[in-house]
């Protein structure tokens, strides 16, 4: 009975704990114990110390005078008496020192790691560093290691985010603005709902040629007809393998905000297929399929023109920034649909001669290009630096690379906690989920209801009144970058409220390398060199602000 509760015992100096038949801390001089391992610890810029179990926190108060300010102590405790042993002992700690935080172990990672950015803020951290203080981290060995790895993770993804706003951001912020002519006219995402229809949420990897081989066999003709019992949301590369297979999927979703994704239309004129396309993806997708596109956002960083667009009611259906189309297309699965969602095709790593599906463009191209010479195998991929073999669902050895790895990872820490995902057995990484034999996932789609007619949905015109609205969104924030034109350039004073112009116009400066890293936080007003860059970024953004409102005029709806 005594080991159900901590017990407590006087040291030589300080406490000691007995707890489930250890003993956690030092008989003799825990204070030194735990000061030693501070002393031990690295210090550096932007640390996230990791601290399992802190008990009493002996060391943490000498390690808070000495860490930079950008660093932080994250104390994890699983269990719940230790956890109110460390909550009492440490509460005038914790109350006087915001770098210092206390939390319960015992929830879902990916609520640790978003407690992490509310309270110290996104990159704010450049690594995970472990502190282990006490020998209470032994009770849950496993559990703080896979933690501290999420952590790691999350972390890393974060930095990879500012990586690809910096590259990125500014062909993001152009396509939105372009796109904003799609709003009046595209089809709601919130009209088009499948209420509990099982849904097969298909990615492009090597794995999708099995999949449709299946489909085929068991449904046949069925597939074509569009009777199948369930429905298909597919990524855009899908749709060549989809196209010959005869196999039409009720929704294709678009986000690649450059023009590499345009093959995957090529022939696909007649085939009109419902299309969900990212606001910042690439305009010239909208007039791919022949239908009017189903707008959504994954807004890619904090940006007032976002809560501007919203506030206007003209911010499209929003979804995480997950990075991935493949991830994408199953959060927007599990929004649409209330059934089971069954996975094929998101792979997340490739063989010796494939990266993706039969028939997908860039699988054909290799083809095209095979020669005497030039080998359909890719061995500058498969040995190249970083990238390794990895056992498969099926325990077969594939290839996969870092930013693959890190977007399985993401997609275990979005989609593994929901019962209703779940995975068909094969190639590929994975997931976290539960695995279905391909019989077992026949067995869930067949519980459907026979979809019907897949076509596109009428488009849902908003009327006059939406494109007014756009209209209006448009001059206004073409009279905020005239007027920081203005300024910057003399013709008129700077007036006292400089700085909240520039905070209004934050999508003009969110991808400066300073700024990408600090999400949100810019030079000051008096930085001249920040001033300079921020001139340059205003006349092209202008000129598609025109180019998008004639565009709207010349288009608009009675």
């Amino acid at each position: 009975m005594s080991d159900e509760f901590p017990q407590q015992c006087k040291a030589r100096r300080g406490l000691s704990v007995s707890y489930k038949g250890k003993t956690l801390l030092s008989l003799i001089d825990p204070i030194m114990q735990g000061e030693r391992v501070a002393k031990a610890a690295p210090l550096g810029t932007g640390i996230l110390y990791f601290c399992p179990s802190p008990l009493y926190g002996y060391g943490i108060e000498w390690l808070l005078t000495q860490v930079r300010p950008d660093s932080a102590i994250l104390c994890v405790e699983f269990d719940e008496k230790l956890l109110d042993l460390s909550t009492k002992a440490m509460g005038a700690l914790l109350e006087k020192n915001p770098a210092l935080g206390l939390v319960s172990g015992s929830g879902d990672p990916a609520r640790l790691c978003a407690w992490v950015r509310t309270t110290w803020g996104s990159r704010r951290f450049r690594r995970i560093e472990i502190l282990r203080l006490s020998g209470g981290w032994q009770l849950y060995g496993d559990r703080y290691t896979h933690l501290a790895e999420a952590l790691r993770r999350d972390i890393a993804l974060d930095w990879g985010n500012a990586m690809t706003l910096m590259k990125m951001g500014r062909r993001y912020v152009h396509n939105a603005i372009r796109n904003l002519t799609l709003i009046p006219q595209a089809p709601s995402l919130r009209e088009f709902n499948w209420g509990a229809s099982p849904v097969l949420a298909l990615g492009a990897g090597p794995s999708l040629d099995g999949v449709l081989e299946g489909l085929h066999h068991c449904w046949g003709s069925a597939l074509a007809e569009n009777a199948r019992p369930f429905k298909i949301i597919a990524v855009d590369t899908c749709l060549p393998p989809l196209k010959d297979w005869n196999t039409k999927p009720d929704l294709v979703v678009a986000l690649e905000s450059q023009h590499w994704n345009l093959r995957d239309f090529i022939g696909m004129g007649s085939w009109e297929i419902p299309l969900a396309m990212d606001l910042s993806a690439l305009p010239a997708t909208r007039e791919v399929l022949g239908a009017h596109p189903m707008l959504f956002a994954t807004p890619w960083t904090k940006l007032r023109l976002f809560t501007r667009l919203a506030s206007a009611g003209l911010l499209p259906e929003t979804f995480p920034p997950l990075g991935s189309v493949g991830l994408t297309a199953v959060a927007l699965a599990r929004r649409l649909s209330t059934g089971p969602i069954i996975i094929g095709g998101l792979d997340f790593a490739f063989t010796l001669d494939r990266f993706h599906a039969r028939s997908t463009p860039g699988h054909r191209e290799r083809l095209y290009r095979q020669t005497r010479f030039k080998s359909i195998l890719m061995a500058e991929a498969a040995f190249r630096s970083g990238t390794g073999v990895v056992r498969s669902k099926t325990g077969l050895s594939q290839r996969t690379d870092p930013a693959l790895k890190t977007y399985r990872d993401l997609f275990e820490q979005e989609f593994a906690e929901d019962p209703r995902i779940q995975d068909i057995t094969g190639l590929g990484l994975p997931l976290g989920l539960r695995s279905l034999s391909w019989k077992g996932a026949l067995d869930v789609l067949g519980k459907g209801l026979p979809s019907g007619d897949a076509g596109v949905p009428k488009p849902w015109y908003n009327g006059a009144a939406i494109s007014a609205r756009v209209e209006a969104f448009i001059c206004r924030e073409r009279d905020i970058l005239m007027l920081l034109r203005d300024i910057l350039t003399g013709r008129s004073r700077a007036p006292r409220n400089l700085e909240a112009l520039l905070d209004e116009c934050d999508y003009l400066w969110a991808h400066f390398p300073e700024c990408a890293g600090a999400e949100g936080r810019r030079p000051l007003g008096t930085d001249l060199s920040f001033l300079n860059r921020v001139r340059i970024e205003i006349d092209p953004l202008l000129k598609l602000f025109d180019l998008t409102l004639r565009e709207l005029q010349s288009t608009a709806l009675p």
